[in-house]
């Protein structure tokens, strides 16, 4: 009962590390980092956790869990949130909600702050939201709404990390007795989970470029970088939990007891198609032994071709010899109008006379 009224209140599962400072987020950087997103959350725990009053420039990632609405972050807007959705190569659509004019009761004397939030409604995984809070154009605060959008302080949050996707959906991840569990990274990792994020984005000091194709080749490598390294630590965190001389088996009692046998199979089925997927994906379009059409003119014969051409000679032949005979007789005609006008007057004067 304490985590739904927490959830209603703002509680979400947030990625575990700070995503740093960032300027200003563009689409095709939003679309770069939320696939990026897809692959870590593959292996990387999500924990409970709160947006609250947000600095600008500040970046989060969450997975949104259908049933629940957007979670508060404790700023109140003066503006109704606009959605547009805009296409992107690959058959990719982005979703962006865009809301302006918020403000921090109690602290800001304008309302100047604004939110972004991505997600990628088709062509990746709609449940990663991206969000980046940004200074946008100040406007004055209508007293009536200068009030907490929340009741402070915050609940504690005691609820384990969770796994959003891959095959350990559902799992939890209890912390350790060092108080660090499987998925939480070192500072030295957090900031390069920051990096592959895409953090530093034309922003001074930074050391990385401002324009828009740097950056994103900057995040791969970055991203690329991240993968490896979570991928170092998920091997090594599964060797440390698992005891001398017992092999591998994706059907272990540990497994079993962590999530349940719906979440599990669901996992695997997920698993198995993406890998199929990957296998028929370039197979399902078009055919490989295609037919090719016929040429254009195979539909003629030469011969007969051939024969109606020379009868159509033969038909101009001989309509230029009768335009011939025509123009013979016409031209004798004239000759012969010419002698008898030359003629009259003679003829005309002896009938005078």
């Amino acid at each position: 009962m304490a985590q739904h009224a927490a959830q209603a209140e703002g509680l979400c599962l947030r990625y575990p590390d700070p995503l740093g400072p960032h300027a200003q987020v563009t689409h095709e950087a939003a679309v770069q980092m939320l696939l990026r997103a897809t692959q870590l959350a593959q292996h990387t725990p999500f924990t409970w956790s709160y947006i609250d009053k947000p600095t600008e420039g500040q970046l989060f990632l969450i997975f949104q869990m259908p049933q629940l609405p957007f979670p508060v972050d404790g700023l109140a807007y003066q503006d109704r949130e606009q959605r547009y959705n805009i296409p992107i190569a690959g058959g990719r659509e982005l979703e962006v909600f865009e809301v302006k004019f918020g403000f921090i009761p109690g602290v800001d004397t304008t309302a100047f702050r604004a939110r972004r939030r991505f997600r990628l409604a088709k062509g990746g995984h709609p449940q990663l939201v991206l969000i980046h809070y940004s200074r946008g154009q100040a406007t004055p605060i209508i007293p009536s709404l200068n009030q907490p959008v929340r009741n402070y302080p915050l609940r504690p949050v005691n609820e384990p990390s969770v796994y959003v996707m891959g095959e350990k959906q559902g799992q939890k991840v209890f912390p350790g007795p060092s108080g660090s569990g499987p998925g939480r990274l070192s500072e030295a990792g957090a900031r390069t989970s920051a990096e592959g994020m895409g953090m530093g984005y034309g922003m001074p000091g930074m050391n990385v470029p401002g324009n828009p194709q740097a950056l994103l080749a900057h995040q791969n490598s970055n991203m690329d970088a991240l993968e490896k390294r979570s991928l170092r630590d998920r091997s090594a965190s599964m060797g440390s939990r698992q005891p001398a001389g017992r092999a591998d088996d994706d059907d272990s009692a540990d497994e079993s007891e962590s999530i349940s046998t719906r979440t599990l199979a669901l996992a695997r089925y997920r698993r198995n198609h993406e890998l199929m997927n990957e296998v028929f994906m370039y197979a399902a379009f078009g055919s490989k032994n295609a037919i090719s059409p016929p040429p254009p003119y195979s539909g003629f014969k030469k011969d007969e071709l051939e024969e109606k051409i020379s009868k159509l000679n033969s038909e101009i032949e001989e309509m230029k010899a009768k335009a011939a005979l025509r123009q013979h007789a016409a031209s004798d005609a004239a000759h012969e109008i010419v002698d008898i006008s030359m003629d009259g007057p003679s003829a005309s004067d002896a009938i005078a006379t």
